[in-house]
This record gives C-alpha cells, sequence and structure tokens, in this order.
C-alpha cells in the first residue's frame, strides 16, 4: 500500500486479489464517510444516509417504537438510539449482527412467514417509524435485481401498514427512478405524503434512492379510500 502526493491512498494489487477488490478497497480507504463513521463509532458509512435523510425530512424526532428491517451490520439502529435515546427498537436481518444496547434483534429472512409476527410482538406496540434499508442479492441482471429489490419494499410497505401508528412513517431503500407508479399508487393510498430523496452519502455512482412515505393514514382511512378508488373504475 502506498500514498500518492496528492494524500491519496492507492492500493497496490496483491497476489490473488482481484482487480475489483483492490478497487473496491482503495475506494473504502478513500471514502470520507468511511473514515467518519470509524471516528465516530458507526458500523457503517449507511448510518450517514439515515442521518442526512432526517436531517432533511425530520422523522425520527419524537419516535418510540422503531422497526429495522435489513439491520446489518447496525449502522441505522446506531442512529435511530443516538438520536432517541428511550426509543424501542427491534430488527431484522439474514445475517448475524452484534449486539447493540436497546435493541432486540433476530436473525432471520424478512420474507419468513413468521418474520412480521415475531416483529410485532417485540416491538409490544404500534411502531413510529418503519426503516428499510433492504436490498435482494444481485444477479447481475439489472431487471431482474431490481424486481426482486422492489419485491422487498412492497413486502416492507404492506408491514408497515399493519404495524404503524396512524401518522408513521416508513422509510425504504430503492433504486435508479425510485419506486415504480403502482407501488407509488398504494403508497399514496396510505400515506399523505410520499418523497424521494437520494442522500449526499449515497455514492453518485450508486443507483440506490430512498423513499419517504410520512403520515400513515390508518388501515381504515386506507381501506376506505381503496374501496372508493374501486367504485371509481
Amino acid at each position: 500500500m502506498s500514498t500518492s502526493s496528492g494524500g491519496r491512498t492507492r492500493v497496490k494489487t496483491a497476489k490473488g486479489r482481484k482487480v475489483g477488490s483492490t478497487r473496491w478497497l482503495e475506494r473504502q480507504l478513500n471514502d470520507p464517510y468511511v473514515k467518519k463513521a470509524k471516528a465516530e463509532g458507526y458500523r457503517s458509512r449507511a448510518a450517514y444516509k439515515l442521518i442526512e435523510l432526517n436531517e432533511r425530512f425530520g422523522f425520527l424526532k419524537g419516535a418510540k417504537r422503531v422497526v429495522d428491517l435489513g439491520i446489518a451490520p447496525g449502522g441505522w439502529a446506531q442512529v435511530v438510539r443516538r438520536t432517541c435515546p428511550k426509543a424501542h427498537v427491534v430488527g431484522i436481518d439474514l445475517l448475524p449482527v452484534d449486539p447493540i444496547d436497546g435493541v432486540i434483534i433476530t436473525q432471520m429472512d424478512f420474507m419468513d412467514d413468521a418474520a412480521p409476527a415475531w416483529l410485532t410482538e417485540a416491538l409490544g406496540g404500534p411502531a413510529d417509524i418503519v426503516l428499510s434499508d433492504m436490498a435482494a442479492n444481485t444477479v447481475g441482471h439489472p431487471q431482474t435485481d431490481h424486481l426482486r429489490t422492489m419485491a422487498l419494499v412492497e413486502a416492507g410497505m404492506y408491514f408497515a401498514c399493519e404495524i404503524l401508528r396512524p401518522g408513521g412513517v416508513y422509510v425504504a431503500k430503492v433504486l435508479a427512478g425510485g419506486a415504480d407508479n403502482d407501488l407509488v399508487a398504494e403508497l399514496k393510498r396510505n400515506f399523505t405524503a410520499v418523497k424521494h430523496a437520494k442522500p449526499p452519502a449515497s455514492r453518485k455512482d450508486s443507483s440506490e434512492w430512498y423513499v419517504i412515505a410520512s403520515g400513515f393514514k390508518g388501515r381504515g382511512d386506507a381501506e376506505d379510500a381503496a374501496e372508493n378508488d374501486a367504485e371509481l373504475t
């Protein structure tokens, strides 16, 4: 490993290391968010995506119960706990996650039939916020990858509509172009405001965006709206 005169760390390609791996390592070493996360005790640079989204939309203020879908490695849950020290946070992920003070974590597939019931019981009451940083494992086929990730976003939305209190918020990672038209329509039936944002911490070459659906209408209002839509068609 060597450093150029401009202060940028450059990584030599080691024997057995692929060029792509070398580029990834070099990018990590030179990423200011990675350095900042390490200095401030966050488990990942992704923490700053939530921090920046909250700075813009203010959805964490006063949160008492929060669900974190796709919690690994735990950066978002750390942000919630630091912002709302008294918040009760429940997280789920396919991957193992080291314990976080004040957070209940399970290693389980969110798409498992048992997951919603476990999360609901662990939370112990209606959620103020459902956060989802979930993304499907990529297969290298853009259309397939997009469909698989959007299926997670949709599943997260339906779960949010079951567990959120009226006025609650659903924040989810989507891909380039944001949520598709059908999903946006469903979100608008259930929430008073639906916005897309790409926080500065999201790398410019990344296809990720976030959808922020706020002002959950409650199950009764959403069902009435759906029935009215059906009558008009």
